[in-house]
């Protein structure tokens, strides 16, 4: 199926790409602000169209005006479109209420309605809470992505305490990806997961204090999980490596590989001969830790759709640790001269059946988009 996503590269239109990629075979075009000229064209064979795409931020006229202009592109491509693409609208909490987004958002979600009842295709309006995630913009996409990038420079932010649901990008971008398969119109509010906003930065900063000397918080539920994954990706890559700690006597050395301060978790160690890469995929959820304990290797990561490889060179001699974020792909390559060892860490089980490990070269190929 050819999905058109617009607003790509935006927050959650990048969670929903990453998603795309690992568990569907669509053809998925992606639509940024600077190319929504192909809209018109990308739209005429297409078989649905994510629309993503929002303005939040600006001048009240340019938040209300700029979501209805973004919408009215969207619904005039489909009805000049050859077919009857299925509308999905990544809608908000907000929308209704009386503020230029809750306005805008209310009179885009009528024009991309009417749209489709036009061309005989269907319209799901996926009504989302607070998102956050890894890779969220600090001062603009939400207050988590403000608090993560807090906690990993050691700021405090202003704290204003009320309750509040939130709801993790991926698992957003799924429903967004059931409503390509919804049959007929449907309105879809899914629940986000109810906390305070003290108590998100008190999971925040407690997690950053016990991380920053590489000890591993405790990830006893998915919204745990969650954010220490959002918190991983405003540290990286400057607090990476982590050096460990070796302690040493007449006998000889020591190293604490991983200190889990809860939930559960799964160990093993490989050799790799000179030259061989190990790697090369990604993981959507799971946390997982690379150290060499003999020989030296390079680890590489590059953030998918992104065109950047950060390399980090390490070696058994200094045990250090890199801990792969979320979404990245990531390889280690064998650049000694000798057989490396490397400990592996996860904070899952392996489960065959759902192992959270795509196929994605670090280094990016010319079609990928």
């Amino acid at each position: 199926m050819k999905i058109v996503v617009t607003g790509g590269d935006g927050f959650l239109g990048w969670h929903l790409r990453t998603r795309l990629r690992a568990l569907t075979s669509h053809e998925v075009i992606a639509l940024t602000r600077r190319d929504f000229s192909r809209l018109a064209t990308e739209a005429r064979d297409a078989e649905a169209i994510v629309h993503v795409a929002g303005v939040n931020r600006g001048t009240d006229a340019e938040v209300e005006k700029g979501n209805v202009e973004l919408a009215d592109a969207v619904g005039k491509a489909v009805g000049a479109s050859s077919g009857a693409p299925r509308l999905v609208f990544a809608n908000s909490i907000q929308c209704g209420s009386d503020s230029p987004y809750g306005r805008g958002k209310a009179e885009a979600r009528d024009i991309l309605a009417t749209a489709a009842r036009s061309t005989g295709s269907t319209f799901v309006d996926v009504v989302l809470p607070n998102l956050f995630g890894e890779h969220g913009r600090p001062n603009y996409n939400s207050f988590v992505a403000t608090f993560a990038h807090a906690a990993a420079l050691g700021q405090v932010p202003d704290v204003q305490d009320r309750p509040v649901e939130v709801l993790h990008a991926q698992q957003a971008a799924q429903e967004l990806i059931n409503g390509v398969d919804t049959p007929g119109d449907a309105t879809v509010e899914p629940a986000g997961e109810p906390t305070t906003v003290q108590s998100v930065w008190q999971t925040l900063q407690d997690a950053y204090r016990l991380y920053r000397s590489g000890d591993i918080p405790p990830l006893t539920t998915q919204l745990d999980v969650d954010m220490f994954n959002t918190l991983r990706a405003a540290m990286f890559p400057h607090a990476y490596p982590v050096r460990l700690t070796v302690n040493r006597d007449q006998r000889g050395g020591l190293v604490e590989c991983v200190r889990c301060h809860g939930g559960q978790g799964q160990s093993f160690v490989s050799t790799s001969l000179p030259g061989v890469t190990r790697g090369n995929h990604f993981h959507l959820a799971k946390v997982e830790r690379f150290l060499v304990l003999r020989g030296r290797a390079r680890i590489s990561l590059r953030r998918l759709f992104h065109e950047e490889v950060v390399s980090f060179d390490v070696s058994g001699d200094e045990p250090t640790v890199v801990d792969m974020p979320t979404m990245w792909a990531h390889n280690i390559t064998n650049t000694g001269h000798e057989e490396l060892v490397t400990f592996f860490w996860t904070h899952t089980l392996f489960d065959p059946n759902s192992p959270d490990t795509f196929a994605e070269q670090v280094e990016r190929e010319a079609n990928d988009t």
